[in-house]
């Protein structure tokens, strides 16, 4: 059984780099900025830098690309889950881990999911920017653009502000090119030791992080031109 429904005739689009920047190319040939370069461009690093001084050059490289790989594995089982599809077999630690992490999220948090669009899918706001929302689908009866998230620790909801911005980039493309009115974001969380996290901004709220995505927008382009 699967989750997945065909409700939409999504545009391919090609990731391809600029300038060392993530960009992605739509079916107008044109490239135009990720939603992460947009958002990395805009972003306080002053805590990330104070951490890798902390813990080490070869330290923090060896968390960050540990951390990546449970995420990215993690996020394959939840891809196979919602396709109905066998999930990725393997026994090594980060495998294992990542079958664990995926049954809390699956268990906790997808419940309330009625239907999904798409999954991994390539969004596109003609001539400004585009991404890749981890899912686009339908939560307790409303449509939301939905965020899978591997943690080393919990989040406090005023840490995680990109990635309520992030979904709204995404819900505006979304609406912008296929007709919709997506006005909530879903964020589903898993510490690496177990613990679940969720958050579901809509509506008012999820009109605060639109803005700030649009300041973030007009002022990448105004610095960049």
């Amino acid at each position: 059984m699967t989750l997945l429904i065909d409700k939409f005739q999504y545009k391919k689009l090609r990731r391809t780099t600029i300038d060392g920047k993530r960009h992605y190319v739509g079916e107008d040939g044109n490239p135009v900025p990720s939603v992460t370069t947009i958002l990395s461009h805009s972003k306080d690093m002053t805590g990330l830098n104070a951490w890798k001084k902390r813990v080490g050059k070869a330290e923090a490289q060896r968390i960050v690309t540990e951390s990546a790989n449970l995420g990215t594995v993690t996020h394959k089982h939840l891809e196979s889950y919602i396709e109905g599809v066998e999930r990725p077999a393997g026994t090594n630690q980060v495998y294992q881990q990542a079958k664990e992490l995926s049954d809390i999220i699956i268990n906790n948090g997808m419940s309330k999911i009625n239907e999904v669009w798409g999954i991994e899918q390539g969004l596109c706001f003609p001539n400004l920017y585009a991404g890749t929302a981890d899912m686009v689908c339908v939560y307790d009866g409303i449509p939301v653009i939905g965020d899978f998230k591997t943690s080393r620790k919990v989040k406090k909801k005023e840490w995680i502000e990109d990635y309520f911005v992030q979904c709204a980039a995404y819900a505006l493309a979304h609406n912008e090119v296929y007709g919709t009115d997506i006005q909530a974001g879903l964020i589903l969380i898993v510490s690496h030791s177990g613990e679940y996290q969720q958050f579901l901004v809509k509506n008012g709220e999820f009109k605060k992080y639109t803005d700030m995505w649009l300041d973030k927008v007009e002022a990448f382009y105004k610095a960049t031109k």
